[in-house]
């Protein structure tokens, strides 16, 4: 007998449903998952919900799972954790992540379903995708022990990058937001705040993820002499203003992208996504980083909070779906 499932789809640019599905039999070498929560990348998802894809970059910015085409009808996302229900003896009842969209049952291959540790509690394990994402602009960043660094923009991705950073022996790390309501977040992950009015000049190393240009503006004025700046945002088909006359090239500033997509340079030879995917889900077992989940509903309200989400964040870091409620 066929298994349904519902899904989310973003069913045209700006609205979404929720969908019946029959899922696939299971086949050798596959699992099928029931998912438990899913992570609402929101800077990237907003942007899909919004129908925001640049047709140039369809095929780039698709999720490994993704089904149908930008700009609508898509179902997308990459954040799901959840629990083997079929599949080998073994695997059976383990706890995984997998880059799968907001759907409450799955099949996928057995390969693509990440083991969760024990020490990392389902309901935070939604961070993984985005702490992936902010440990390899970690990486291209170059930063090492010492530096200065400020992070520009305290979403998750920022977040995220400004407590790996913080764990490097010996740097500073200014957190830096529009929204002082994240100065205790800041002091949980063990960083410094800053508002943009008081950010500190002569940074060695700055992360941009505040997804604006007034927020690149500000990254590139208190970057210090050869700094670089290390963009994290992506802008989908906004266009961006980039201040590069005033400082930019008396300061010999470098300005880098970083996406996840690729293994930053420095590891590519040696690390694989899976091995950079497994390293960033053993980093969750840190309790700090709960702080960062500050908004949760039901997978059946996603229509309407997707929407909500697009059209303003608020005080939200990462909003976590509860699939159990």
């Amino acid at each position: 007998m066929s298994l349904q499932s519902l899904a989310f789809w973003i069913a045209s640019p700006g609205r979404g449903e929720i969908r019946s599905e029959t899922l696939p039999a299971v086949a050798p070498g596959e699992l099928r998952i029931r998912a438990l929560y899913s992570g609402v990348s929101r800077g990237t998802e907003a942007l899909v919900f919004g129908g925001h894809v640049p047709p140039g970059e369809y095929e780039r910015m698709r999720a490994p799972f993704q089904a149908g085409q930008f700009p609508a009808p898509v179902k997308y996302g990459y954040a799901s954790v959840g629990r083997v229900e079929e599949g080998p003896a073994q695997q059976v009842g383990g706890l995984v992540f997998c880059l799968y969209p907001h759907q409450q049952q799955y099949v996928l291959p057995a390969a693509a379903a990440h083991p969760v540790p024990p020490d990392v509690p389902a309901s935070r394990a939604v961070l993984a995708a985005n702490l992936e994402t902010a440990l390899n602009a970690v990486w291209d960043s170059g930063v090492g022990p010492g530096d200065r660094v400020t992070v520009v923009g305290a979403g998750s991705v920022g977040c995220l990058a400004a407590w790996l950073v913080g764990r490097i022996p010996g740097c500073d790390v200014e957190l830096v937001d529009l929204n002082s309501r994240r100065r205790e977040i800041a002091a949980r992950l063990g960083v410094r705040f800053a508002h943009p009015d008081s950010v500190q000049d002569g940074a060695d190393v700055v992360l941009h993820a505040s997804g604006s240009s007034e927020g690149l503006a500000l990254a590139l004025r208190v970057a210090a002499f050869e700094a670089t700046v290390v963009e994290l945002s992506w802008y989908g088909d906004r266009a961006v203003t980039v201040p590069l006359g005033q400082a930019f090239h008396s300061q010999r500033l470098t300005l880098k992208s970083s996406q996840v997509g690729t293994v930053a340079d420095s590891r590519r030879a040696r690390w694989s996504h899976s091995r950079r995917l497994r390293l960033a889900l053993s980093l969750l077992a840190a309790p700090e980083l709960d702080t960062l989940i500050n908004s949760e509903s039901r997978f059946e309200d996603l229509p309407r909070v997707m929407g909500e989400l697009a059209r303003s964040a608020g005080d939200v870091i990462m909003h976590r779906v509860n699939y159990e409620v």
